[in-house]
């Protein structure tokens, strides 16, 4: 026979279990909360800080290309001028970075350029790096998974680069597959570049994207670009015509609640594309050289985009900086139209 004082201790129990479900499902269905002390680990600038809480636009735009694409002081001149450009599209930039540990969302002039003078002392920060970066107090430029993670966390939906890294040539042996394409597999936000590198193998990275379930789309073209060229030889999954019709598909994205990103490949602009053979046949003799002198994983990228650069006499890095710089005019239209229907 069961005592009143046990049946009281089952039903306390009970209550006590029941409680600790429904606090434990009111976590899962609290975000705003979790993001909140998420928010609470990063330092916004102001100016970024006060768009994102009066739905501005604002751009979100990576640190690698300052740190490792460019010596000083080029690389500090670029990123003023990319952040200028954001600005005068009626967008606001805002440059992520770690510095001292502490990951920085929109950064100050002093900030921009100690991270440009400190150059590749700073240590290239992808996704999985972000936590030792974090946890040592270092100093690190954001790649594109690290600054997809840290754009989501405070609700950028808009991220421009140069270009996306992807599936690397002969990766069916090395398995060198860029950690952007799952990041952009798992982070709800539209990425703005001129395709992904030639430097890689751009089929499979179509294909990997697809499995990812990233949407792409090449703009104003039916052909994907490949960075320094407008044309790759591959059609493109999607096409899109206009910065409103992006911010539609960003739109329905977010409203249908879609955790996979956005790939909208824009094509360097057409007087830049015109030494694309010269870059081309660069990048063949430089990924020669890589293999023979065993330069792989983050350090493959660097070293051919040097190499390239030195091979055809800055013209590949000219080139560049103009279709960085075309890709931040676009990506600020883009989200100023998504502003307008948020």
């Amino acid at each position: 026979m069961t005592s009143k004082k046990t049946l009281i201790f089952q039903g306390e129990m009970a209550s006590s279990s029941a409680h600790s479900r429904i606090s434990n499902l009111q976590n899962h269905l609290s975000p705003l909360e979790a993001n909140n002390k998420l928010r609470s680990l990063v330092k916004i600038s102001p100016q970024v800080s006060e768009a994102l809480s009066n739905g501005r636009a604002v751009v979100a735009l990576e640190s690698t290309i300052i740190s490792h694409g460019m010596p000083y002081p080029q690389n500090l001149q670029t990123a003023k001028e990319v952040e200028s450009i954001v600005r005068e599209n009626g967008a606001v930039p805002a440059t992520i970075a770690i510095l001292n540990g502490v990951p920085c969302i929109g950064l100050s002039e002093e900030e921009l350029e100690r991270l440009a003078s400190l150059g590749k002392s700073v240590q290239k920060t992808a996704g999985r790096d972000i936590a030792h970066v974090v946890a040592t107090r270092g100093n690190g430029a954001t790649t594109v998974s690290a600054t997809l993670f840290f754009a989501s966390m405070v609700g950028i939906q808009v991220f421009v680069t140069g270009g996306i890294g992807g599936v690397h040539r002969h990766a069916n042996h090395t398995m060198d597959i860029s950690s952007d394409l799952t990041a952009l597999g798992r982070t709800p936000i539209a990425v703005i570049s001129a395709g992904v590198k030639s430097i890689l193998d751009i089929p499979k990275t179509l294909e990997y994207l697809e499995t990812q379930e990233v949407y792409v789309a090449a703009y104003k073209s039916d052909e994907f670009p490949a960075f320094f060229t407008e044309k790759s030889g591959c059609k493109a999954p999607s096409r899109v015509n206009s910065p409103e019709e992006c911010a539609r598909v960003i739109d329905a994205n977010i409203k249908l609640n879609r955790q996979a990103g956005i790939l909208f490949a824009v094509p360097i602009p057409k007087q830049h594309s015109a030494a694309g053979n010269l870059i081309e046949s660069a990048t063949q003799r430089a990924l020669t050289e890589a293999r023979e002198k065993n330069v792989t994983g983050n350090a493959e990228t660097p070293f051919l985009l040097a190499r390239v650069n030195e091979l055809t006499g800055g013209t590949s890095l000219a080139a560049n900086i103009a279709l960085v710089k075309n890709n931040a005019l676009i990506g600020s239209q883009i989200a100023v139209a998504l502003s307008q229907l948020m």
